[in-house]
């Protein structure tokens, strides 16, 4: 059995197969998150394309998706975030990293995307990427040609920075 590009853990067949072929419907938020990126894994562009909300499509390009979808390598999803989105709600936020190769570099994709459920049905609406974090330390950052702040007397690089 295949497991699920979605990364739920599951199989593909009991997972997102059955709401990217329009047998079940998603019930919440996350499941159209996961479903979608299984989407791109599988090339189901058209399931894309009707996942959006249809207040969103205009300027859909389904030969640019399919074409992005077809030469990148999806190496996984990690859904960091699910608020609302649950299946009494109208609205909700899944924050996501979807990782990829494209063109053999590895790349990272951040998102907090937004869904709206209108007749029962959850849409995708639109997604802000995420920065990354900027990183405070709280003490000075150690050079690898400084002295090591073990007190070896010995340069970073060749102690603990070894």
């Amino acid at each position: 059995m295949e497991m699920c590009p979605c990364g739920s853990g599951r199989t593909y067949e009991d997972c997102c197969s059955p709401l990217i072929t329009g047998k079940v419907p998603a019930k919440t938020a996350e499941q159209v998150m996961r479903s979608r990126y299984s989407a791109y894994v599988k090339i189901e562009v058209d399931y894309l394309f009707d996942t959006t909300h249809p207040d969103h499509r205009q300027g859909y390009d389904h030969k640019g998706t399919r074409i992005w979808a077809e030469n990148s390598r999806w190496e996984g999803l990690e859904i960091l975030d699910s608020r609302a989105g649950g299946e009494e709600d109208s609205e909700g936020d899944v924050e996501f990293i979807a990782t990829y190769r494209e063109k053999g570099l590895r790349k990272q994709y951040h998102e907090l995307a937004h869904f709206k459920k209108v007749n029962d049905r959850w849409y995708f609406t639109d997604g802000t990427a995420v920065a990354q974090k900027t990183i405070i330390r709280g003490e000075p950052k150690v050079g690898r040609n400084d002295p090591c702040p073990c007190g070896s007397g010995k340069k970073f690089k060749k102690c603990c920075g070894s």
